[in-house]
């Protein structure tokens, strides 16, 4: 493990507002309080959340069964919810090696849970911020083989990266260094669906000194450019790959406003 801050309870951090929605309490008031505006905007929240965290699951098991990964860099990490990357991954190959990567310090406090590998795995926490591309990339070159495909997982975290801050060219500075064959696993909020519960959200979070980026199912396929998308290409969070298994029944009519895709670099 590297890097020790203190905590900023002054301000909501993502992760710890998607623990909220998730039913953790890892979380301080100015987070709960955040979440509760975002489903004064959305009330499906709690269901973005756990579709998007059953999409993480099948996404890796396809990786560590039909693709043969056995190395995973998780960028997003957020905070302990069982069952984690690693356990999923290690669940189809007791020998891969993860690390995980958040710059939110909270989740440095909770890396014991994280850090519970199969003894013939590696389980390692890196507390870096996506911004700084080349320091995590160097830092989890100490625990995985680079010279070896990695699964690059970003989940549910380009959405607080703009374009102004170069979300695509951070998703390419992270791929570079990756040897073909690697893969990169991504989620992403959308406004397609609801453009002006989009615009309330976005707003909602400039307030609070905060991005939050929806794009478009186009604007998200273009993380993918250059790659080979796996079948069945981008699609909703909810539609990758069900047969998987952890499908999340979500009530109504409406579809859960995110993408999701896996894809191969070559």
């Amino acid at each position: 493990m590297t890097g020790q801050d203190s905590i900023d309870t002054s301000k909501p951090h993502p992760a710890r507002v998607y623990d909220w929605l998730l039913g953790g309490k890892d979380n301080y008031p100015v987070d709960e309080e955040m979440a509760q505006q975002l489903l004064a905007i959305d009330s499906r929240g709690p269901d973005m959340a756990r579709v998007n965290r059953a999409f993480m699951h099948r996404a890796t098991r396809w990786l560590g069964s039909a693709a043969g990964v056995r190395q995973f860099l998780d960028i997003g990490t957020g905070i302990p919810t069982e069952p984690n990357l690693h356990q999923i991954a290690q669940e189809v190959a007791p020998e891969s090696r993860i690390v995980y990567t958040d710059n939110d310090p909270i989740v440095l406090r909770h890396a014991e849970a994280l850090l519970r590998s199969t003894p013939e795995g590696v389980t390692e926490y890196v507390q870096a911020d996506v911004r700084e591309p080349e320091n995590i990339i160097e830092e989890a070159g100490k625990i995985l083989d680079l010279d070896k495909p990695v699964a690059l997982s970003l989940v549910a975290l380009l959405h607080f990266v703009s374009d102004e801050d170069g979300a695509y060219e951070l998703v390419g500075r992270l791929l570079d260094p990756l040897p073909s064959g690697s893969y990169l696993v991504l989620s992403h909020v959308t406004g397609d669906f609801d453009r002006g519960s989009a615009d309330k959200a976005r707003e909602l979070y400039k307030q609070r000194g905060l991005t939050l980026a929806p794009r478009s199912r186009e604007e998200f396929a273009k993380f993918f450019k250059g790659l080979e998308l796996v079948e069945p290409g981008v699609s909703l969070a909810a539609d990758w790959r069900p047969e998987l298994g952890e499908v999340v029944p979500v009530p109504g009519d409406e579809p859960v406003p995110g993408y999701a895709g896996v894809a191969r670099k070559l």
